[in-house]
Order: structure tokens, then C-alpha cells, then sequence
């Protein structure tokens, strides 16, 4: 077994955990990303992908982190935040398996490690173009600034090792930026806008924008063993992204993107 199945093995034991916590407390989730492209073209996993992206709308976001880590507790599975987690940096949250060590590619820092699944709140974007780049030009420099001061690296090297741990001043610092960061990212929530975007999102800007109706309007599709939620416009969504998603990528571009080393049950895999 190589190293992406494994780490789809425990993804899927990941996934499972949201979706039951999303359903006891009826939240709303959707896959989006190489996710959702997963669940449509493969009906499961892409074979070389090794990530899982969630998507959520604030409030089924907000309530989420707040009620998931009580039923979570007797686990082996832990809620990473900007505040669980005072070494996390990002402004969206994983659910991790705590059973599992991993490290990954150019991304060196001090936050707890595991195998995990990324969830990413939408948040209400407004309509003119202006105040768009506004926003998303003070969350990238809030996000650069949290993750500077939070120690991140691309590479793991003797200095950054050797580099001590976060004191009460430097937590409490970025603690007000990562509060700082939240409020931008929700600064429109409380308008009637009709679109919502992942701020956080690795494409474009205009690629991961949905609609409130994208975002709401779901459907369940087969994903590996399991049922998942996906919005019922997929396919302009997929579009967006893609283009002609159904199309397989040349073979040199089929290579997992994030996680170099896997340990779990006392074996190292690479």
C-alpha cells in the first residue's frame, strides 16, 4: 500500500467524523476544490491527491468549531483553530487524526501534526470591485503577518528547530491578529450580498466565489464508502475551476501536493 492510499484510509475516518458531527448538530458542509472534483470524476478520492478540502458557510462554520470539540473529546481526533492551537496560523480550520504524525512539503512550523482534513468558512464578499481587492488585501497582509510571527518556514532547518517556544507576550500578539483577521473575513456576513467566497482559497480570486444559492442548494453523491454532500451546480462550479474537469491532467502533473512522511502504527511511510 503506498502512501496516498494510507492517507486516504485515515481521510476517510476523518471525513466520516465531520459528517456525523454535521448531522447531529444539523449543519450543512459541502466538498469543494480537488474534493469535489474527486467525488464527481473518480467517485472517491483523486488516486494522487493527499488532501481533502471542506467548505462551509459562517454561522454552520462558526457553530462547528464551537459545539465539535465537546463530541470529540473521548477521541482520538482533535479540532486545530487559530485559537485551539496557539502555533496554527491559518485562518481555517482541520480536523486531525491524533494517531497519525506527518510532515509536510515547504510547510515547517510548530503547530500540532496529523493527518487531516481542511474546512474552510465562506464568507459574504460585497458586489463592488473596489472594496473586494480592499478586503482581500488586508486579509493576505494579516495572514502573512500571523504566519511570520507564528514561525513558519518552508523548510525545516537547525535554527527554526532551536527557535523558542511562543511566550505569553508573542501568543497574546498574534492572538489580536488572528481576531484582527476574523473580522475582515466577516466583515460583510451582515449584508444582503448574493455571493460568498473561501478567502483562503489557493485559486484566483474569481475561481472559488459561490452564490448563496451554490452554497445552499446541496446534494449527495457517492465519495469512496461514504455519502457527502456537494452542491447541486457542481458542474459551473467545477467549471469555474477547471475548465473540462472530466479530463484526466498529463501523467507528470498526477503527484500528491502536501504530506512527505506518514507515521502511524509505530511505521514510517514516505
Amino acid at each position: 500500500m503506498d502512501l496516498t492510499t494510507r492517507i486516504h484510509r485515515v481521510e476517510l475516518g476523518n471525513l466520516k467524523q465531520i459528517i456525523d458531527i454535521c448531522d447531529d448538530l444539523s449543519l450543512n458542509y459541502f466538498l469543494i476544490g480537488g474534493s469535489l472534483l474527486g467525488a464527481i470524476r473518480h467517485k472517491g478520492f483523486i488516486p494522487w491527491d493527499d488532501d481533502m478540502d471542506i467548505g462551509m458557510t459562517r454561522n454552520d462554520y462558526e457553530q462547528f468549531a464551537k459545539y465539535a470539540p465537546a463530541r470529540l473529546r473521548d477521541s482520538h481526533y482533535f479540532l486545530q483553530t487559530a485559537y485551539s492551537d496557539h502555533n496554527y496560523g491559518f485562518s481555517y480550520m482541520k480536523l486531525l487524526d491524533r494517531y497519525t504524525y506527518i510532515e509536510e512539503k515547504n510547510n515547517a512550523n510548530n503547530a500540532r501534526k496529523g493527518v487531516f482534513i481542511d474546512i474552510f468558512p465562506f464568507d459574504r464578499i460585497p458586489d463592488d470591485p473596489a472594496s473586494r481587492r480592499n478586503q482581500i488585501t488586508r486579509f493576505k497582509l494579516l495572514d502573512s503577518r500571523i504566519i511570520l510571527k507564528a514561525g513558519y518556514g518552508l523548510i525545516e532547518t537547525p535554527l527554526r528547530r532551536l527557535k523558542p517556544d511562543l511566550d505569553p507576550d508573542q501568543i497574546e500578539s498574534i492572538t489580536d491578529l488572528k481576531q484582527e483577521r476574523d473580522q475582515v473575513m466577516r466583515q460583510y456576513n451582515a449584508e444582503p450580498f448574493l455571493n460568498l467566497k473561501n478567502l483562503a482559497s489557493q485559486y484566483a480570486y474569481d475561481k472559488e466565489i459561490l452564490t448563496v444559492a451554490e452554497s445552499t442548494a446541496l446534494t449527495t453523491v457517492p465519495f469512496e464508502s461514504l455519502s457527502v454532500k456537494v452542491p447541486v451546480d457542481y458542474d459551473a462550479i467545477l467549471t469555474r475551476l477547471y475548465g473540462d474537469y472530466m479530463t484526466l491532467p498529463p501523467e507528470h502533473q498526477r503527484t500528491e501536493k502536501h504530506i512527505s512522511k506518514l507515521i502511524m502504527d509505530n511505521q514510517v511511510f514516505q
